[in-house]
């Protein structure tokens, strides 16, 4: 059992000094830093202070007022000037910067309104977007005095419908517990996708790497594959939780200290008090239950190969089914009650992030949340004994690998040791 708590704590102090994974954790702490103060960032950059200047050319001397009136209620950080000049002269302006850009307020035949928009792009639709709608309420509110409907009876054309949600299943999510789940669901599907993408490459490139060196036949010798296999597993397992526990430490400071700023933004739409514990043990259960499964699928892939230039190429397709899952998890998050996502969820190698969604979104029986966990440690128990015997043929195979028919190779160097 020392042999193997040596090379656990080998693959792990050796991880932890490396270039590689310092620069890495920085930058990773920089994209953090930067994400949990974007607000504060934008506004530095920002000269107008968030205000978005567009200038006004009212041709009809009448429309300039109750417009701004109808863009100030739908978007107060839109500030409109009414442009004294030319229109050659305001265009002159938006070309300089002094404005975001201009729109020509006109009346058509039926004197209602019209309008030109110019801009140095038209790339900003958002602005756009507001411009128009603020013009089409006025255009609605001048038709309707043209045939002479009375405020009350304006009032009842704009008055909302009713539309009232109401989930029939019993104890179903609220609204609000569904954009809380939905939050936090999306966070975790990023994390365990790059921790299993990272980690599980960073295996197969150590066992690799220990192959071109010919550390391997010693090391094979003295240890059991399966004992040598999974100290490296847990051992960069080990280095993982070391550095998410850097990027959670700093993202919460840094989260807790910009909160006010951020409740506008992803906060105001999803918010994160409040978790519920089931949600955070399920999360940290699918997390190790996934890293382990794709830990092991890439340590007996990377056995295979004798190069570390081959790496990418074997473990490619794990790669995509990674990616596979990531995706079919972001269709879930519009739609976590479609039997396709349920189907999927059973699938060993989307498990992890299927069925994490399943659970933070939906109210699903505890037996299917169970059977997924207990699908993965079979899975994963399947490809330990079978990826031991693999592993330990695939560790002593030279030359050119990279080609999946060298598991068969593998294998049959094992039988014959």
């Amino acid at each position: 059992m020392n042999n193997f708590w040596i090379i656990l704590f080998h693959t792990y102090i050796n991880k932890l000094k490396t270039k590689s994974f310092i620069i890495t954790t920085l930058l990773t702490v920089l994209i953090v830093l930067a994400l949990t103060n974007l607000t504060n960032i934008i506004a530095i950059f920002d000269k107008s202070g968030g205000k978005e200047n567009v200038a006004v050319l009212d041709e009809t001397s009448q429309l300039y007022e109750p417009f701004k009136k109808q863009v100030s209620t739908i978007n107060k950080d839109i500030k409109l000037t009414l442009f004294k000049g030319s229109e050659t002269e305001a265009e002159e302006a938006v070309e300089k910067g002094n404005y975001q850009g201009m729109i020509q307020l006109g009346l058509n035949k039926e004197n209602l309104p019209l309008a030109t928009y110019k801009a140095r792009s038209i790339a900003n639709s958002s602005l756009f977007t507001d411009l128009q709608t603020s013009l089409q309420q006025l255009k609605t509110m001048l038709a309707a005095s043209q045939i002479h409907l009375s405020p009350v009876q304006l009032e009842k054309l704009y008055e909302p419908v009713s539309f009232t949600k109401i989930a029939l299943e019993k104890n179903a999510k609220t609204e609000e517990e569904l954009n809380q789940a939905r939050g936090i669901v999306y966070v975790l599907l990023f994390i365990i996708y790059f921790s299993v993408i990272m980690y599980a490459n960073m295996i197969a490139m150590e066992v690799a790497t220990e192959k071109s060196s010919r550390v391997m036949e010693i090391l094979i010798s003295s240890v059991s594959p399966i004992k040598q296999m999974f100290a490296k597993i847990i051992g960069i397992g080990l280095l993982s939780l070391t550095q998410l526990a850097v990027f959670l430490s700093v993202g919460y400071f840094s989260f807790k200290q910009n909160m006010e700023s951020l409740k506008e933004g992803f906060l105001g739409v999803y918010g994160f008090g409040d978790i519920p514990l089931g949600t955070i043990i399920y999360a940290v259960i699918f997390f190790i239950l996934g890293y382990f499964l794709y830990a092991t699928l890439a340590a007996f892939l990377g056995s295979l190969v004798s190069r570390i230039e081959d790496v990418q190429q074997m473990i490619t397709p794990m790669t995509l089914l990674v990616v596979a899952g990531f995706m079919i998890a972001m269709f879930g998050l519009g739609k976590p009650d479609a039997p396709f996502i349920t189907v999927t969820s059973f699938i060993p190698f989307f498990t992890p992030m299927i069925m994490f969604l399943r659970v933070g979104m939906l109210t699903i029986p505890v037996w299917q949340a169970v059977a997924g966990i207990a699908v993965l440690v079979a899975t994963i128990a399947f490809l330990a004994i079978f990826g031991a015997r693999v592993y330990r043929g695939g560790v002593l195979m030279y030359g050119q690998s990279n080609s999946f028919k060298d598991i068969k190779r593998a294998l049959q160097l094992t039988k014959n040791k």
